[in-house]
C-alpha cells in the first residue's frame, strides 16, 4: 500500500492485516498507532503515516498506550524480500546495531555505513540507529513491565549505553518514566523473577495454523537440544539456544483449540512463550530467532490469496488457512542436520553438544557449533556419521571426511554465510561450490534457514504461478499428503 487514501482506509476500518506494514501518527495529540487501533478514528488531515515506527518516533510520536504499536508483528516484507533494506532490518532485528553497532551492520552488508545509511532512511524514513533504538524500547517495555529485574539492570539489558539514554528514549517514545512504566501494569498482573523467566506475547498477523507447525517441530525434534510435549492442539514446543551473551532456554505453547483436532488454527493475535536466559541482553535476538522458526512475520493474506486462486490448492488453502513454512532457530545448526539427518545430529549433540550447567528436563545441550565439529573432524580417529536417517549416507566409519566435514569448515571459517542479512543468491551458490552437498539439501538450507518463500526442491514440476510463495504451496502439499 503506498496510496495514503487507501491506508487511511484501512485505519477507518481498523483493518488488522496491516498492522506492522505502516503506523499512523495523529498531529493534534502526537501519537502513533498501529491501523487497528481501537481509539475513534482520527481526520483525514490530521494524520500522518510512517513505514515504521522509528520513523514516527523520530518525528515526535509517541506510541499509543491502548494498542501497543511497538508489538505488532514485523513487517512480512523484511522476510521475503532479498534486497539490502531487507537484510539490513533483518539483521537489526536480530541485535546486530546494539552488538557491533552501524559499521558492524555495514560490513555484513557490504556496503559502507553511508550508503546502508541513506537506503534506509530513503525507504523507512530513519537509519540504522533509530530502528535499532526503537527496537531497544520495545524490549525495555517487555522487560519493565513483565520480569522483576532491577531499573539499572533492564537499561543494560535492553542495549542501552547508559541509564541517562535509556531514561531519555523511554520518556521520549512512551511519555513516561521507566518505573511509570511498570506501574501502569495491572496490579493484578505478576511479574515474573529472572529464574521463572520472561513471558512474552509473540504476535502474528492472520490465522495460524499452528497444529502443522507443531507437527514439523516434533517430526524433527532431536533429542537433548529440542523437545514436544502434550496432546495434539495442546503441545509446547521447547528448546535450548546459543545467543550472543549467554544461552537460553525457550518454550512455545501451541495453545489448546478443539481437543478433538490436531490443527488448531488461531484467527489472529498471539503465541504464548516463556524464555529463560542466562543473560536478559540476549531478550531481542531470542525472540527473533523463534520468530523466524515459527514464521510468525508472515503475511497470511498475501499467501493464501495468490495460492487460493489455483484451482489444485484452493481446496488445500480453505483448509489449512493461515498455514507456515517455518525457518530455523540457527541457521548453521539446520544446515548441519539437513546434511546429516536426525538420528546422526543427535549422535553429535551427545558426543559434541555443550552441557547445559543447569539442565532442564530433556534439554541437557546446546548443539555443537560448526567450529567444534569442523575442528574434531580435522583430528585424527572416528566421528559420528553424516549419512540420512535411513542409512543411504555415508556411515560412521567416514567421519567428517564426507558433507559434513566440508560444510562445517566452510561455516567455521566465513566461507558459507548463513546469518539473517546474508544474500540468498551467494550463500547458495557458496553452498554449491563445496563438494558432496547435493541441490536437494541446497534447497532445504534455503527455504528453512534462508527463510526464502519461494523455494522449489530440483525435480519438483509446480507452475509458476504460484510465485512468489513456493515455499508454502509444498507445505500445503505436503500436510495433505500426511494426513
Amino acid at each position: 500500500m503506498t496510496d495514503q487514501d487507501t491506508q487511511y482506509e484501512a485505519v477507518r476500518s481498523r483493518d488488522a492485516r496491516f498492522d506492522g506494514e505502516f503506523f499512523f501518527a495523529v498531529e493534534t495529540t502526537g501519537i502513533y498507532c498501529r491501523p487497528s487501533c481501537p481509539a475513534v478514528t482520527p481526520k483525514r488531515h490530521n494524520v500522518r503515516f510512517f513505514a515504521t515506527a522509528a520513523a514516527a518516533q523520530g518525528s515526535g510520536f509517541r506510541a499509543c498506550r491502548r494498542c501497543r504499536p511497538d508489538a505488532v508483528p514485523g513487517s512480512a516484507d523484511w522476510n521475503a524480500r532479498a534486497d539490502v533494506v531487507g537484510r539490513a532490518m533483518r539483521l537489526i532485528g536480530d541485535g546486530v546495531v546494539d552488538r557491533e553497532g552501524v559499521t558492524g551492520l555495514a560490513v555484513r552488508l557490504g556496503y559502507s555505513a553511508r550508503q546502508v545509511q541513506r537506503q534506509l532512511t530513503a525507504e523507512l524514513g530513519a537509519g540504522p540507529v533509530a530502528l535499532a533504538r526503537a527496537q531497544r524500547a520495545h524490549t525495555a517495555r517487555v522487560l519493565l513491565q513483565t520480569t522483576g529485574l532491577p531499573v539499572t539492570e533492564i537499561a543494560f539489558a535492553s542495549g542501552f549505553a547508559s541509564v541517562r539514554q535509556f531514561n531519555d528514549t523511554v520518556r521520549t517514545v512512551y511519555a513516561t518514566t521507566p518505573t511509570g512504566l511498570r506501574a501502569a501494569v495491572r496490579a493484578t498482573r505478576r511479574t515474573a523473577t529472572p529464574s521463572a523467566g520472561i513471558p512474552l506475547r509473540l504476535a502474528h498477523r492472520g490465522p495460524y495454523h499452528a497444529g502443522a507447525v507443531f507437527d514439523l517441530l516434533r517430526r524433527e525434534a532431536v533429542a537433548g537440544v529440542e523437545e514436544v510435549s502434550g496432546p495434539p492442539g495442546g503441545r509446547t514446543y521447547r528448546r535450548t539456544l546459543r545467543l550472543p551473551y549467554g544461552t537460553g532456554i525457550v518454550a512455545v505453547d501451541e495453545r489448546a483449540g478443539d481437543p478433538g483436532r490436531a490443527s488448531a488454527v488461531h484467527p489472529g493475535g498471539w503465541l504464548d512463550a516463556r524464555l529463560h536466559l542466562t543473560d536478559p541482553r540476549d531478550l531481542t535476538t531470542a525472540v527473533q530467532r523463534l520468530r523466524r522458526l515459527l514464521d510468525l512475520d508472515s503475511d497470511p493474506y498475501a499467501v493464501d490469496e495468490r495460492l487460493g486462486a489455483d484451482p489444485r490448492l484452493a481446496p488445500l488453502v480453505a483448509a489449512r488457512p493461515g498455514l507456515r513454512a517455518p525457518g530455523a532457530a540457527d541457521p548453521e545448526e539446520y544446515a548441519v542436520r539437513a546434511v546429516v539427518g536426525r538420528a546422526a545430529a543427535e549422535r553429535l549433540v551427545r558426543a559434541y553438544g555443550k552441557a547445559l550447567d543447569a539442565p532442564c528436563g530433556t534439554l541437557t545441550h546446546l548443539f555443537p557449533e560448526p567450529a567444534v565439529l569442523a575442528q574434531v573432524g580435522s583430528g585424527p580417529g572416528p566421528a559420528p556419521g553424516s549419512g540420512s536417517e535411513s542409512g543411504s549416507g555415508p556411515g560412521p566409519e567416514s567421519g567428517f571426511e564426507g558433507p559434513l566435514g566440508v560444510l562445517t569448515a566452510a561455516l567455521a571459517d566465513g566461507t558459507v554465510r548463513l546469518d539473517p542479512g546474508v544474500d540468498r543468491d551467494d550463500a547458495q551458490e557458496a553452498l554449491r561450490a563445496l563438494p558432496g552437498l547435493d541441490a536437494r539439501t541446497i534447497a532445504e538450507i534455503r527455504a528453512r534457514a534462508l527463510g526464502d518463500p519461494d523455494v522449489v526442491p530440483p525435480g519438483v514440476d509446480v507452475p509458476d504461478t504460484w510465485r512468489p510463495w513456493r515455499t508454502y504451496a509444498l507445505h500445503h502439499l505436503r500436510a495433505a499428503e500426511e494426513r
